[in-house]
C-alpha cells in the first residue's frame, strides 16, 4: 500500500464536536485580563504545534515564531505601540477620542510571553502550487497558523490577544527581520484572570457584532 493512499476520514462524537464550537464561541481578544504566571513549555509545545498544523499553500509552512520573553526588548515594543496609539487616537472623530482613549488595547508588558508570528515570503521557492496567481497566499496562510495557535490557547486556558497598532518598519530592528519576512500578527499570551462572556468592544459599547444573517449572501453580492 503506497504510503499517501486515502484513510476513512474520522467521525467527531456529538460530545467532540460541541467542545470545537464551544471553544470557538469562548475565543477573546485579551488585553487587560493576564496573569503573570508563565505558560509551561508543554502546553507551549502543543499551542505552537496547532498552529504549525494549519493549511498552507502549496505546503509552504511560510510561518516562523518568534518567542518573546525579555523585557527590554518588549518595552521597545510598547513605545512603538504608544506612538502608534496616540496616532490612531486622533484619526477618530473628536467625540470617539476619549472612549478610544479608555479602552486598553495591548497586554505587550503585562502578559509573560510576546509571540510575533512571521511569514517568510521566499519560503518555498519562486513558483508555488496555489500561489501562482494570488502571492498573496503566502500570507493568508501565516492567518490560519495564527487562528489555530489562538484555538488551541483558548482550549489549554490560555489567553490571546492580537496588537495590531504599530508601524511594523519600526519593529523590523527591533526583531531583526530580514527584508523578505513580514510581520502578520504580534500577539500578547499568557494565563488570565477572566474573560469577558462577549466581545470587549462590544461590552464596552465601542461596536456592536452583528449576526450571521446578514453576512450571508447567494449566488452573487
Amino acid at each position: 500500500m503506497s504510503d499517501c493512499a486515502p484513510v476513512v476520514a474520522r467521525v467527531f462524537s456529538t460530545d467532540e464536536r460541541q467542545a470545537l464550537y464551544d471553544v470557538i464561541a469562548h475565543r477573546r481578544d485579551v488585553r487587560n485580563e493576564f496573569l503573570p504566571d508563565p505558560v509551561p513549555e508543554d502546553v507551549l509545545r502543543r499551542i505552537l504545534g496547532a498552529a504549525h498544523a494549519a493549511p498552507s499553500v502549496g505546503l509552504s509552512q511560510p510561518w516562523d515564531f518568534i518567542l518573546l520573553r525579555d523585557p527590554v526588548r518588549r518595552a521597545e515594543v510598547k513605545r512603538a505601540f504608544d506612538r502608534a496609539n496616540a496616532d490612531a487616537q486622533e484619526m477618530f472623530p473628536a467625540e470617539q477620542r476619549s472612549a478610544y482613549a479608555a479602552l486598553k488595547l495591548e497586554g505587550i508588558e503585562k502578559a509573560p510571553l510576546n509571540i510575533v508570528v512571521t511569514c517568510d515570503r521566499t519560503r518555498g521557492g519562486a513558483v508555488i502550487l496555489g500561489r501562482t496567481h494570488q502571492r498573496e497566499m503566502d500570507l493568508y496562510s501565516t492567518v490560519c497558523a495564527v487562528q489555530n495557535l489562538w484555538l488551541a490557547a483558548r482550549a489549554e486556558g490560555v489567553g490571546v490577544g492580537w496588537v495590531s497598532i504599530f508601524d511594523p518598519a519600526e519593529l523590523r530592528p527591533v526583531l531583526g527581520l530580514p527584508d523578505h519576512v513580514e510581520i502578520v500578527a504580534y500577539l500578547c499570551v499568557g494565563y488570565v484572570s477572566e474573560l469577558f462572556d462577549r466581545p470587549e468592544l462590544e461590552a464596552r459599547g465601542w461596536a456592536r457584532a452583528a449576526s450571521l444573517d446578514a453576512h450571508v449572501r447567494y449566488e452573487v453580492w
